[in-house]
């Protein structure tokens, strides 16, 4: 729900605790940013958060998937002069929601921002973020279509234009008439977040709208208006790939989370690799004599290796590998879709054994063989390190 807010609520205290002599205060604030080589941004960021949130009690957790420049490693020099400044280092894991998650949890504060480190996001609207936590709000939304708001030049026109396609798409499973619900810059209460989390999803980029659909009680929702700003360092971490996340997420959020992300993409990247396959086929016996078993084996193993590639790419995209990793991840891909292929036809013939319907035995066997390939790929392939 949108929430009006009370101008005659007063601000909540500082939370303090002395042992001995000594005396603390946690931060009312945390700022959480997600970090992907973004070493010439950090330091213009520390600026602009000791500007806008002079008088505020904060800090800033940088949260870096590892990054080769070296963002960590300028982080941890700045946070050494600075003890607003934290750094988070990530090993073996990628992906900006997770990331996030895994900020937001380190955080004791009362109120948890999330925004980008390349500076489009605008730090002055932090303090008016705040106040309105203060006043009521559970979440408050940055939003670049509201009333007041504006892409910028921080979009190109191609982007801006997805950008509000999603939105619009977004829109089905939200409850909230929100301008903005793919908005990567919000502010929420820590306590709401903490009782969010364990639902929601680690993969992907639209953490904002898996805490809208994944919300049990309604939340307290502010919008505030802010313009997008160009970035002035590095490149953009966002791609056409991002699209599928948002697919997959919507679809695992309309099945109530019932049927994972991951599998969801999985499954997604499954059916165009049977496209891929066909394609192959008619190719094969269309340009060349060989005989159609020859066809399809090639066509079988040309998709699979589509599959891979996208599923390396996209699904895992946070385990994703590189040189001779992805040359034996490929190989093992093949062993574990030749086994599912096996699993494939043993469940529809013994489904059309007891009830001789072609398509139900044929979406048996091809649930059961995406599953195992699924399963098994997970465990083997793209397997944690």
């Amino acid at each position: 729900m949108h929430l009006a807010l009370d101008q005659d609520r007063p601000a909540a205290g500082l939370v303090t605790a002395t042992e001995g002599t000594h005396a603390w205060t946690s931060p009312e604030l945390s700022v959480v940013v997600a970090t992907l080589n973004e070493r010439d941004n950090v330091a213009a960021l520390v600026g602009a958060l000791e500007r806008m949130l002079a008088g505020t009690h904060w800090e800033v957790i940088f949260v870096d998937d590892d990054s080769p420049d070296g963002t960590a490693a300028v982080v941890r020099a700045i946070a050494r002069a600075n003890p607003r400044v934290r750094c988070l280092r990530r090993i073996g894991r990628k992906g900006l929601a997770g990331a996030c998650i895994e900020g937001m949890l380190a955080s004791s504060a009362r109120a948890v921002a999330v925004m980008d480190g390349d500076l489009q996001h605008d730090e002055a609207l932090l303090p008016r973020m705040l106040e309105a936590v203060r006043m009521g709000a559970d979440l408050v939304i940055a939003t670049r279509f509201g009333e007041g708001g504006s892409a910028g030049t921080g979009l190109s026109p191609v982007r801006a234009w997805g950008s509000r396609v999603a939105n619009r798409v977004a829109a089905v499973l939200i409850r909230e008439r929100l301008s903005d619900p793919m908005s990567g810059f919000f502010m929420i209460r820590r306590d709401a977040f903490e009782a969010l989390a364990p639902g929601l999803s680690t993969q992907g980029f639209k953490l904002l709208l898996d805490i809208v659909v994944s919300q049990r009680q309604p939340l307290a929702i502010v919008e505030l208006p802010f313009r997008f700003r160009a970035r002035q360092h590095g490149v953009s971490k966002l791609d056409g790939i991002v699209a599928m996340d948002l697919a997959g997420l919507l679809l695992a959020k309309l099945s109530g989370d019932r049927l994972p992300v991951r599998f969801v993409l999985f499954a997604a990247v499954g059916a165009t690799g049977l496209l891929v396959h066909l394609a192959a086929l008619k190719a094969l016996l269309g340009t060349t004599p060989i005989a159609f078993d020859a066809a399809q084996a090639l066509a079988a193993y040309a998709a699979m290796t589509w599959n891979f590639a996208l599923n390396n790419r996209l699904t895992y995209r946070d385990r994703r590998l590189r040189g001779w990793s992805a040359v034996r991840g490929l190989l093992s891909f093949y062993v574990v879709c030749s086994v599912g292929a096996v699993a494939n036809v043993g469940v529809a013939s013994w489904v059309y054994g007891g009830s001789p319907s072609w398509w139900l035995a044929g979406t048996a066997g091809a649930l059961m063989g995406a599953v195992f390939n699924y399963g098994a790929s997970s465990a083997i392939t793209w397997r944690q390190r």
